[in-house]
């Protein structure tokens, strides 16, 4: 099916997830994953609406901002290493995966230099996995006191990827020890600290997420196909 094709049929499941969790359908946004993927896809995207978009990879993300319409939203969601920050300083609405104060320093620095604010989410890696970034549940709320003071962040959720499973119900347990968190967070009342976004859920299990409350869900090869992976 054509990317507007299946655009349509993510944005009802969406619809119908958030129903289901009693929530507002629009309290729900949808971060097009574009990684690997070209323009003329995210182009046709854009065409039926789509407003965020989604990107792992620093060269991609420059490459693509200066060729597509100034209008779309880009969100950086992968690793992210503090040597490249200075590359997308300015160009993103949201940077999902800041793990390590030393990032979030750079990204303040970068930030700062032009005058602008940065909207952060922090990484929780719940599953432990090595091979993926993100803070421990543990050292999550030292890491948001420390990263509130820096004058050009703002922290304003949590993100969380869990381990694959077959079936979404065994990534629902990580979703809302996510939420659980970003509720004690919002409890400790940290000073410009917001738990207004939780990102979290990919096409395989983004309708289990929206009902333990994610926000904003990252879709990729339900929406462009598999992608190439490198």
């Amino acid at each position: 099916m054509s990317v507007a094709e299946n655009l349509g049929i993510i944005r009802e499941r969406v619809r119908q997830a958030a129903l289901r969790a009693g929530r507002a359908p629009e309290s729900v946004r949808l971060v097009a994953v574009s990684k690997t993927k070209p323009a003329a896809a995210i182009e046709e995207a854009y065409a039926c609406g789509q407003q965020i978009f989604g990107e792992n990879y620093v060269q991609e993300l420059v490459g693509k901002k200066a060729e597509l319409s100034s209008a779309i939203s880009w969100h950086f969601i992968g690793n992210l290493q503090s040597n490249k920050v200075r590359q997308i300083a300015g160009m993103v609405d949201l940077i999902h995966s800041v793990d390590r104060l030393s990032l979030a320093a750079e990204i303040d620095r970068q930030w700062g230099a032009l005058g602008k604010v940065c909207e952060v989410l922090i990484q929780v890696n719940i599953s432990r996995e090595e091979t993926k970034g993100g803070t421990s549940s543990e050292e999550l709320l030292q890491l948001v006191r420390d990263v509130a003071r820096l004058p050009h962040l703002r922290v304003v959720g949590l993100m969380t990827m869990p381990p694959f499973f077959d079936d979404p119900e065994g990534a629902r347990p990580y979703f809302r020890e996510l939420r659980d968190l970003a509720g004690k967070l919002q409890a400790a009342a940290i000073p410009g600290v917001e738990m207004r976004e939780l990102s979290m859920g990919m096409s395989g299990d983004f309708e289990a997420a929206i009902e333990e409350g994610a926000t904003l869900v990252r879709v990729g090869s339900a929406l462009f196909g598999e992608r190439q992976y490198r």
